[in-house]
């Protein structure tokens, strides 16, 4: 194992072990790891010897901090959406295959996992979180959208949760991620080293981690579960914005937080995230991620992409300028025109006609 390895991929005991090793980018997806990864998951699918996957991460701060975005954005201002695009189908075709992956499958989560790490930990049969534990899809503040798979997951959470996510990016530590059920085991993170290690022997996977996890109690989502769910349960954008601002003008605190962090967000980012989750709801995972496809394929053009990085990531001055710059300025069809089919550019996974 070396230091400037992206990512490790071997064996250890009984298990097919993943190391994310760019801490100093919080492990960002490179398309090199994407493969790595993806290359390793098919040799150990057939290998006897392999029982279980674990995936771990480098540093306490991040698990994964999402895709190399800066990278992707470099390649769209250089005219090279083609590579863009290569990267992200391939990247959509490993979420796919982890969330169908016959062996089982662990990420070990104790710091920060957001875009691109959802899409290689949530779809897995286990999530082990630690108290560290730091889950969001903030796309929506970049101009881009929750993709890997957030199309099939956020829908499915409860009480309008994940909508609220998709639309907010707002944060949830470890015990809300067990209420929600995106984290499947709460470990403390001085055990989580002690854990790694003990999933490499030839013992059940449930029985190793029934003799590490440990109570927590819920965070503050668990106490605006009832908020959320009135007003993000709406059937309908202009209605979830319609009941925020009414809970605001009513003077209550949670409508006004959410609805001024909506209005500071790519109106075309959440006009988008909000349609992803109400088609989502009614679609398997292949045809998520084939709609995310298609999304993604013109996000790659959007002026709101590139200004969202330009603002958040490489300026850093957090004043982003969208075109348009409010939801009520929107045109239907132009949002729409993102969720068009995109012939034989289409993303075709296993199962899917």
């Amino acid at each position: 194992m070396t230091q400037d390895q992206e990512i490790i991929c071997e064996k250890r005991g009984a298990a097919g072990y993943v190391l994310l090793n760019r801490p100093k980018a919080l492990n960002a997806l490179s398309h090199g790891m994407v493969r790595e990864l993806a290359r390793a998951l098919d040799a150990w699918e057939n290998d006897p010897a392999v029982t279980r996957i674990v995936v771990t991460a480098s540093g306490e701060k991040a698990f994964c901090a999402g895709g190399d975005i800066r990278a992707l954005h470099d390649l769209g201002k250089a005219g090279r959406q083609d590579e863009m695009l290569a990267f992200w189908r391939e990247e959509y075709i490993l979420n796919a295959r982890i969330q169908s992956y016959p062996k089982p499958f662990l990420s070990l989560i104790d710091g920060i996992v957001m875009g691109g790490g959802v899409g290689i930990s949530l779809h897995g049969r286990y999530r082990v979180a630690g108290e560290r534990y730091l889950f969001a899809m903030p796309e929506v503040s970049i101009g881009f959208f929750p993709d890997v798979g957030a199309t099939y997951a956020l829908p499915r959470l409860p009480d309008a949760a994940g909508v609220y996510l998709a639309l907010t990016g707002d944060r949830v530590g470890q015990g809300d991620a067990l209420a929600l059920g995106l984290a499947t085991h709460a470990v403390p993170s001085a055990r989580m080293a002690e854990l790694a290690e003990a999933l490499t022997g030839p013992e059940p996977v449930d029985a190793i981690l029934a003799t590490f996890v440990q109570p927590v109690a819920p965070g503050k989502l668990f106490g605006e579960r009832e908020a959320i769910s009135d007003a993000f349960g709406a059937p309908t954008l202009a209605g979830i914005l319609s009941r925020l601002e009414a809970g605001a003008a009513a003077g209550e605190a949670f409508a006004t937080k959410a609805l001024a962090t909506i209005r500071a967000k790519s109106p075309t980012s959440v006009a988008i995230g909000f349609e992803q989750m109400r088609r989502g709801a009614s679609l398997d995972f292949a045809g998520a991620m084939a709609l995310e496809f298609r999304i993604v394929s013109r996000i790659a053009y959007d002026h709101d992409f590139y200004e969202g990085v330009r603002a958040v990531v490489i300026d850093k001055d957090q004043a982003p300028v969208w075109q348009p710059a409010s939801i009520e300025a929107l045109d239907p069809a132009a949002v729409e025109a993102h969720f068009a089919p995109l012939g034989a550019s289409e993303l075709v996974l296993g199962g899917q006609a």
